[in-house]
C-alpha cells in the first residue's frame, strides 16, 4: 500500500506523526550521546598529550559546530520550500530548527571558548574562523527576531527567510575558514580541521556523538514545531477539537 506523503504537508496531519516521532529521537539522541561520549572519556587512549585531558571537550564542541552549520541550511532549506510552494508548515519547520541552531551555535562558541582559554590562554580571538561563526550566532537570533517583531506571520515568514537566504553565504565562509589550506591566509589560533589525522578510536566517538546531536535536533524541533502549529492553527476546528479531547 502506497503512503501519501504529500498529505504531511498539512499541518493537521503533520502534528500527530511529530508526535509519534518525537519519543524514538529522544530515545536515540539519550543512547548515542551517552555512549559517545562514555566512549570518548573512558574508552579513547591520552593520544594527545599536549592538550593534555581538556582535548576531550572536543566530542561536545566539534558536534554542536558540525550541527549550527547543518540545521542553519536545513533552516534555508524548509524557507526556501516555503517561499516556492508557499507551503505554512515549511515556514513552520524553519522557524523551529532555528532555535536548535541557535542552542548548537551557542554551545559550539563556549566549548570553544573554554577550550581556548586552557589551550591558548584566551577565551577568544577575533580571526576569521571564530568571527564568522559569531557573525552566524547573530545571524539565527536576528532571524527569530525578525519573526517577532512583525506581527503578520504570512510577512514575517517571508522577511525572515530572505534573511536567511542572505545569510547562507555564511556557511561556505566558515568552512573555508576552518579548512583553509594556507595557514598563512587563515592565520589563528584555532587549529586546522583534521579529521584524516584524528585516531580512529576518537573519531568513532566524535561521530557517534554527532549523530546523538543530530537526534537531538530532530526531537526538539519536532517539539517546537508542534507547539508553532498549535499557536497558528488555534482558530482551526481541528485545534479545537483537540483541546476539548485533552480536557
Amino acid at each position: 500500500m502506497k503512503i501519501n506523503w504529500f498529505k504531511y504537508s498539512a499541518p493537521m496531519n503533520f502534528y500527530p506523526l511529530a508526535g509519534k516521532l518525537i519519543p524514538l529521537f529522544w530515545i536515540l539522541a539519550i543512547a548515542l550521546i551517552a555512549l559517545g561520549l562514555y566512549w570518548g572519556f573512558f574508552k579513547t587512549a591520552d593520544v594527545l598529550s599536549d592538550q593534555k585531558q581538556y582535548y576531550r571537550i572536543i566530542y561536545v564542541h566539534v558536534a554542536s559546530a558540525w550541527m549550527a552549520m547543518w540545521l542553519y541550511a536545513v533552516m534555508v532549506a524548509w524557507a526556501m520550500v516555503g517561499l516556492v510552494f508557499n507551503t505554512r508548515l515549511s515556514f513552520m519547520m524553519a522557524s523551529a530548527t532555528a532555535i536548535t541552531g541557535t542552542v548548537m551555535t551557542v554551545i559550539a562558541l563556549a566549548t570553544g571558548a573554554i577550550w581556548g582559554k586552557t589551550s591558548w590562554g584566551t577565551w577568544w580571538d577575533w580571526d576569521p574562523k571564530l568571527t564568522s561563526f559569531l557573525i552566524l550566532l547573530f545571524v539565527y537570533i536576528g532571524y527569530i527576531a525578525l519573526q517577532s517583531a512583525i506581527d503578520d506571520v504570512r510577512r514575517s515568514d517571508k522577511a525572515s527567510a530572505l534573511l536567511a537566504l542572505v545569510g547562507l553565504a555564511l556557511v561556505p565562509i566558515i568552512y573555508y575558514a576552518v579548512n583553509c589550506p594556507d595557514p598563512n591566509e587563515c592565520a589563528s589560533l584555532h587549529q586546522e580541521s583534521s579529521l584524516e589525522r584524528v585516531e580512529s578510536n576518537i573519531l568513532i566517538a566524535m561521530l557517534i556523538t554527532t549523530l546523538g546531536f543530530w537526534m537531538y535536533s530532530f526531537a526538539t524541533i519536532l517539539m517546537r514545531v508542534r507547539t508553532i502549529i498549535l499557536e497558528r492553527e488555534r482558530n482551526t476546528s481541528w485545534v479545537s477539537k483537540l483541546k476539548e479531547f485533552n480536557n
